[in-house]
């Protein structure tokens, strides 16, 4: 009877373990995967950039500056390594392309071209599904944190996994609203 109990014992120790491995494991991909959908929001965002500058190009040819910086900044995301350096290149983007929309409410035809006012809207739109899935990766990684950093998935987790860091804004100037001085 007490090797039963023992048996018994052992048994739902094991299947204790495994259900709290499994649920750590199911939210470190979804952490992945939040992460994926942010990549992909990325590279949309870049893809729709070029069309963008181009457009600006023909009505301010005098804004070279801004064009150019939202061309660094743009190619800094796309060369990024590490999920940290990608955060930080798109807060840069963020912010140059706020100052290529406030240089554009200079030139009243450039505002009133539809391929302009199209490739605006598909940026705004892009621009808010980044900010959603920024959201969603954070909420992922504030489960999963959870999940390795408080008993008993401490135990679990062990060495095993570790703790990531959410999307946050490191540069202080994507805090504020672009400055443009004419």
């Amino acid at each position: 009877m007490a090797a039963i109990i023992i048996v018994a014992i052992v048994v739902v120790i094991g299947i204790w373990f495994v259900t709290i491995y499994n649920g750590i494991v199911t939210k470190d991909n979804r952490c992945d995967n939040a992460w994926q959908t942010i990549d992909a929001q990325l590279q949309r965002r870049n893809d729709l950039i070029p069309n963008l500058v181009e457009t600006v190009k023909g009505y301010a040819k005098h804004e070279s500056g801004t064009l150019e910086a939202v061309t660094q900044a743009r190619a800094a995301v796309a060369n990024a390594k590490t999920p940290e350096d990608k955060m930080e290149a798109s807060n840069v983007l963020s912010g140059t392309l706020k100052t290529l929309f406030a240089v554009s409410e200079a030139y009243p035809d450039l505002k009133a071209n539809a391929n302009f006012q199209q490739l605006q809207g598909e940026l705004s739109d892009t621009e808010n599904k980044i900010s959603y899935a920024r959201q969603s990766f954070n909420d992922c990684v504030l489960e999963y944190n959870n999940a390795i950093e408080t008993f008993p998935g401490n135990i679990v987790a062990g060495r095993k996994f570790k703790t990531r860091q959410g999307f946050e804004v490191t540069e202080a100037s994507v805090r504020q609203a672009p400055q443009v001085k004419f």
